[in-house]
């Protein structure tokens, strides 16, 4: 098993280096247009020549993610708890929460702002409805999936429905509810971006929207790059908590 973990993560960087060589040695020998694909080292030239500039809106995005992420977590967990304890509102917040879900983005991104401006709260609110709803079903489903056996037991041993939920409930629902922390994480960058697009100043959706425009397309492709960087740096950040509390969580 061990063997094969390695394999696996030694397959990944040399699949990776084998993709770059087969698009550079094509585009070369296709002779490609630049406007039209760009060579991956002609990427890392435009990456280099518009670092500074790439820094800049990549930390007004990454802003946009982490307040977004942080306030879907808080307010995921809270709602999660609540409709847990108390059944009747999970009957009335469930319904709104899937409907929410069925809403495109690109329609509440324009209204977002035509009713909060074109500051970084729209922006925020964006990632934040991207990120709240896989963190909570995630929790909620792991909240509800304890065994009734279990909870039959505490209740004979009189413990209380907020002790049966604290000690029990939580600590078994964190593999699920750290699913969902990890989808929304791989979807919060793409959720900023998609915000920046209707109305921005800075921002990866501006500079990638100008680089369309303009016809740069190695330089957009070197904001795709750091678009997937982003979005690849919490999900594995987020994987390596998930690590660290399910260790704890078993240790006790």
């Amino acid at each position: 098993m061990r063997k094969f973990t390695n394999t696996g993560k030694l397959s990944l960087p040399v699949s990776f280096a084998a993709i770059i060589i087969v698009w550079e040695t094509l585009v070369y020998i296709l002779k490609t247009p630049n406007y039209l694909i760009p060579a991956p080292s002609a990427v890392v030239q435009a990456m280099i020549e518009a670092f500074p500039v790439l820094m800049r809106h990549t930390s007004v995005t990454l802003l946009e993610v982490i307040l977004g992420f942080a306030s879907a977590l808080v307010l995921s967990a809270v709602i999660s708890l609540l409709m847990v304890r108390f059944s009747v509102l999970y009957k009335i917040l469930w319904p709104y929460m899937v409907i929410s879900q069925t809403i495109p983005l690109y329609i509440l991104a324009p209204l977002f702002m035509i009713w909060f401006g074109f500051g970084i709260l729209p922006k925020v609110l964006i990632v934040v409805l991207v990120c709240f709803f896989p963190i909570t079903v995630g929790f909620v489903q792991g909240l509800t999936s304890t065994e009734p056996e279990l909870d039959e037991l505490l209740q004979v041993m009189r413990a209380t429905p907020s002790q049966i939920l604290w000690k029990v409930r939580v600590p078994q629902a964190m593999p699920q509810f750290f699913s969902g922390l990890k989808i929304a994480a791989a979807y919060s960058v793409t959720g900023a971006v998609l915000s920046e697009w209707v109305g921005a100043q800075e921002g990866l959706g501006i500079f990638l929207t100008r680089s369309m425009k303009t016809f740069k397309t190695a330089a957009l492709f070197a904001d795709i790059v750091i678009i997937v960087v982003l979005s690849l740096i919490l999900f594995y950040a987020i994987s390596l908590i998930e690590k660290r509390v399910i260790r704890r969580r078993n240790l006790l």
